[in-house]
């Protein structure tokens, strides 16, 4: 591993707390733990690169939490959610509070091991991307944040508005799903009807003027677009 990684587990069963901090440090990952949301709350969370948040805590939920750590707090720290439900409605209120993934229980330690170090790789692209002073390069596709145009090879392709920041919100964090309704929020503003269909026909345009060099952007059904390294 590159760098220590600061990893918060935030899961009120004693055990299950125990051996995910034992086994992500065997990864070389510097944990800390806490059993509820209001002992994570007294930490400074700034601190960490992950959290990851058991769902069914005590008064306050990992749902709950997150969105403080979103709204209140401000902090764009990458986000695993642990559950023992996986209804699509809980899937997606995961997601639209800003998940990065979500691990169902019962679940392996290898799958979680891999999970996070996949989280933890995108969050790298992503500040790597945020550091870019005219350029956004994920993979084989650059965005030039100048001129508003996708590069793929040596061809530079034009794109509308809407189609710029749709891309280059999904290649920022390559991976991570965001929902119809989020990608309206962020992109369209609030008093401007559209639907989701509108996002819909953007997506295509945009994967019409990609399709030569291969698809990156990936529609995962029921959840929603996620780019593709």
């Amino acid at each position: 591993m590159e760098a220590k990684y600061r990893v918060l587990v935030v899961e009120d069963e004693e055990d299950l707390n125990e051996i995910l901090q034992f086994n992500l440090e065997s990864e070389g990952y510097l944990v800390d733990t806490a059993f509820s949301a209001e002992e994570a709350l007294k930490k400074d969370l700034s601190l960490y690169h992950l959290l990851i948040l058991d769902v069914m805590m005590g008064q306050i939920s990992g749902f709950s939490l997150a969105q403080r750590v979103r709204k209140e707090l401000n902090l764009n720290v990458s986000i695993i959610f642990l559950t023992a439900r996986d209804k699509e409605n809980d899937l997606l209120t995961g997601f639209n509070l800003g998940a990065d993934d979500y691990i169902v229980k019962p679940f392996s330690i290898k799958e979680l091991q891999a999970r996070v170090k996949a989280v933890i790789k995108r969050a790298k692209v992503s500040k790597s991307a945020d550091t870019s002073s005219t350029l956004l390069k994920v993979g084989e596709v650059s965005i030039d944040l100048e001129t508003k145009r996708l590069i793929l090879g040596s061809k530079k392709v034009d794109l509308t508005r809407k189609e710029y920041e749709i891309i280059s919100l999904l290649a920022k964090t390559p991976g991570r799903i965001f929902s119809r309704e989020e990608i309206l929020r962020r992109i369209w503003e609030s008093d401007v009807i559209v639907t989701d269909r509108t996002v819909d026909v953007n997506m295509t345009r945009i994967r019409r003027k990609m399709e030569e060099y291969g698809t990156y952007i990936r529609n995962k059904p029921g959840f929603g677009y996620y780019f593709e390294i």
